[in-house]
């Protein structure tokens, strides 16, 4: 029988490094009495305003949240929410030493006006465009560094099409990790979606791989979704694909086995960043026992209690814990 004491513990030993599309996730909390006399909108008459990690900022948090060592490597703006942001990393134990400020780009932010538990509006600002290649060398040159001085166990790297994660860089990058034997992670979007061939554990949702594969499926199960790998493997030659399946739950595939896991009932508040938590779960359980489907279920209990909140929210490891000892023992 697991002991998820013990595995829990084990994440206090790995070394982790993030990598990808960091933003600051501003929510201002109000409420709305009225309808503004200007225009058919809504008042909404702030109460407070709260700054959280997102973007592959989360991921990082996430396994920060459950012990891991953290390190995230990004580009952010020499401005105001770019210090934000890297305040945010130093008081949730992230490591910031190999963050690149740019005065080319500005930090990538998202302000969401929410009342009683909705979202009124989401307001960004973002330069989405690719990184220079003088940015591109920085960030190759951080890892190399990083790599040297710590020795990390895993690398995830989180695309959000915000520029950071380049073609070139993500070629170099793996080759990186495989030289010093890393396991690497990926939680794609579709601009890259093809460009990280030979990873350890591919995470796209179903409709990243739907637009990927350019498939037209409504029917979701065990036969189809091994199809999807074998369609994936044949591009990417990588060893483990786990698809996230919203209401439906999570499947993964690898040499050793597959399984499609269903969800675990919740009181769904926010899906926003359970994607996130699923990747940092799985990547750390992963690295901690090699077994994927150990992995799967896990991180498929952690994006459900995520979900639970409302916002970007980190996993409760406590939490965490005592639902994999009720669910899985």
């Amino acid at each position: 029988m697991m002991n998820f004491d013990q595995l829990f513990n084990n994440f206090s030993h790995l070394k982790v490094v993030v990598i990808g599309d960091v933003m600051l996730d501003t929510y201002w909390w109000g409420y709305v009495e009225r309808i503004s006399p200007e225009a058919p909108v809504p008042v909404v008459a702030l109460d407070n305003k709260e700054y959280r990690i997102g973007g592959a900022g989360n991921v990082a948090l996430n396994t920060a949240s459950l012990g891991a060592q953290t390190f995230i490597v990004s580009v952010i703006g020499n401005d105001n929410d770019g210090k934000q942001l890297t305040n945010l990393f130093a008081d949730n134990a992230v490591n910031i030493d190999y963050l690149v400020a740019s005065d080319d780009r500005i930090t990538t932010s998202k302000t969401r006006i929410i009342s009683r538990n909705q979202q009124m509006m989401r307001l960004d600002a973002e330069i989405t465009k690719d990184i220079t290649s003088v940015e591109d060398d920085k960030i190759f040159e951080q890892l190399i560094s990083l790599f040297n001085t710590h020795q990390p166990n895993v690398l995830i790297f989180e695309d959000y099409n915000k520029g950071v994660l380049t073609e070139k860089n993500i070629q170099r990058i793996i080759g990186l990790c495989k030289q010093f034997n890393v396991i690497i992670a990926v939680d794609p979007k579709r601009k890259n979606f093809f460009s990280y061939s030979g990873v350890d554990i591919f995470k796209p949702n179903l409709k990243e791989v739907k637009e990927g594969l350019n498939l037209l499926i409504d029917t979701v199960n065990e036969k189809v979704l091994q199809e999807i790998h074998l369609a994936l493997q044949q591009k990417l030659q990588h060893q483990i694909s786990f698809i996230t399946l919203s209401e439906k739950g999570v499947f993964y595939q690898s040499p050793d086995g597959f399984k499609l896991i269903p969800t675990h009932i919740r009181n769904i508040a926010d899906v926003s960043g359970a994607g996130d938590t699923v990747i940092a779960t799985a990547s750390l359980v992963y690295a901690a026992t090699k077994n994927m489907l150990l992995a799967a279920e896990v991180a498929n209990i952690s994006g459900g209690l995520v979900c639970e909140e409302v916002g970007t929210a980190a996993i409760n490891k406590q939490k965490l814990l005592e639902e994999c000892k009720l669910l899985l023992s």
